[in-house]
């Protein structure tokens, strides 16, 4: 990464400028949890904003969902979590730190090492032969690798004997499967079609996270397309390049994102890829694209006794589609963002500046209004009100004007608009460009289709 960005550096500036704070830090905190202040939920919610306007919203074939975090238990078991979901866990006996040893190798290997290829057998002998030591006590005394089911328990109600054991869902897409023939029906879709979600996952993850990375509460976006078989191989190419233009659109440059063919597939896929991206902790995924062939429509019919066929309109042949899904974790795509964003300028007059250099529609605000002097805060006032019914805005009238351009340029903001006594006069401000921090002057009235123009996702 550019200008050697550490991933200390930019949870330093998360938390003093609002992005991201621990979670519970009052109470020292608790692992693998963050919570999003209020330069940081801007910033996400943008995110999320942008993968449904391209996914959703601009594609006719596409259906949205927000389904029940809570599912009847059988759904886990179709889907084979009860059974066989679980991580390769090995514990320090120095320190008793349970981690994830994939996790370990390609935390060591920078992502280098497919560790999802690997047997246990074969992890335990890299971490063997390279001398990995634990991460947390530096102590070099592994138990051997155990299988860890990741899926938090919870049961559902009143008196502890009446109680079922539920789960809260470790992925969103078991939502989008058994809702498959209600969306059908309802919307009068035809294959291929598809079924999007955006919401919460939760995991008991115990390997250390690296910050927004790996945690046990994280949001997913996600779709799955519905399609013949046929059609299934180059609908997964589709999506493929889809998702790649959409993380470039967003501002993730093409010198860090690289594709990665599994290396190792699950019986019933027939391809699976990820979009790397070049975080400071090395080359780690950012999104999946499946071929998942037709185990999941396939499962729920057997567990459900419910036919999930699906009947061509044309043909009257009753068929289960094939599924390709594609998902991306909220969380980790606003990580890569924060990463990529991030920007140490030397400028010509000898000082140098922090500057985050979000595509405009994700950054947190879009404009700052900053009166050059207290006592013009009435007309600030004004035109604050005014652009907010637009764009989310922020005040600021503390400071020098050149600190308060300073900490703009920290969260991101494209533009700051500076109310001085010409404005009073003319109706006219200063209008700073971020990256450039070029400024203009424009009328009032022409804020708001000057800024609009430039906001946009296209």
């Amino acid at each position: 990464m550019e200008n050697k960005i550490t991933m200390d550096k930019i949870v330093n500036l998360c938390k003093s400028r609002g992005f991201v704070f621990p979670g519970s830090e009052i109470y020292g905190g608790f692992a693998n949890t963050w919570d999003f202040g209020p330069v940081g939920v801007e910033l996400k919610n943008n995110v999320k904003r942008a993968w449904w306007k391209r996914f959703v919203q601009e594609d006719p074939n596409t259906y949205g969902v927000d389904c029940s975090i809570l599912m009847n238990p059988k759904v886990w078991e179709a889907s084979g979590h009860v059974a066989s979901f679980g991580d390769p866990k090995m514990d320090c006996k120095k320190c008793k730190q349970r981690f994830r040893a994939d996790t370990i190798v390609e935390n060591h290997s920078k992502g280098s090492v497919s560790a999802e290829a690997m047997s246990d057998q074969q992890l335990e002998d890299y971490i063997k032969e390279h001398h990995i030591c634990c991460p947390h006590c530096g102590g070099f005394d592994w138990t051997p690798i155990r299988k860890f089911n990741p899926m938090f328990i919870t049961s559902r109600g009143t008196l502890e004997a009446e109680a079922d054991k539920v789960y809260l869902r470790p992925e969103t897409c078991q939502g989008e499967y058994v809702n498959f023939l209600n969306v059908q029906r309802s919307s009068r879709a035809k294959v291929p079609f598809a079924i999007a979600q955006i919401g919460k996952s939760f995991r008991n993850e115990i390997t250390p996270g690296n910050f927004l990375f790996r945690t046990i509460e994280f949001e997913q976006m996600e779709l799955q397309m519905f399609c013949k078989d046929e059609d299934s191989m180059s609908i997964y190419n589709n999506y493929k390049e889809r998702a790649w233009e959409f993380v470039e659109a967003l501002g993730l440059k093409r010198e860090n994102l690289r594709f990665h063919d599994h290396d190792k597939l699950a019986h019933y896929a027939k391809a699976a890829c990820d979009i790397q991206f070049n975080f400071p902790i090395g080359w780690q995924e950012l999104n999946g694209i499946h071929h998942r062939g037709v185990w999941d429509l396939s499962r729920h019919q057997e567990f459900s006794g419910k036919s999930m066929l699906y009947t061509d309109p044309f043909t009257n042949e009753k068929f289960l589609p094939n599924v390709i899904e594609y998902s991306i974790g909220a969380d980790r795509l606003t990580l890569a963002l924060l990463c990529q964003a991030y920007d140490e300028e030397s400028l010509e007059n000898g000082e140098s500046r922090v500057v985050m250099h979000f595509h405009p529609f994700i950054a947190p605000y879009k404009v700052a209004v900053l009166p050059l002097q207290k006592n013009l805060s009435d007309k600030a006032k004004e035109i604050y009100s005014k652009l907010s019914k637009e764009f989310m805005c922020d005040y600021d009238e503390a400071g020098s004007i050149g600190k308060r351009y300073r900490r703009q340029d920290e969260i991101g903001t494209p533009f700051a608009v500076t109310i001085d006594f010409e404005t009073l006069e003319n109706n006219t401000v200063t209008l700073r460009d971020r990256d450039t921090m070029e400024q203009i002057r424009l009328s009032i009235d022409e804020l708001i289709p000057y800024i609009s123009e430039r906001v946009k996702f296209n």
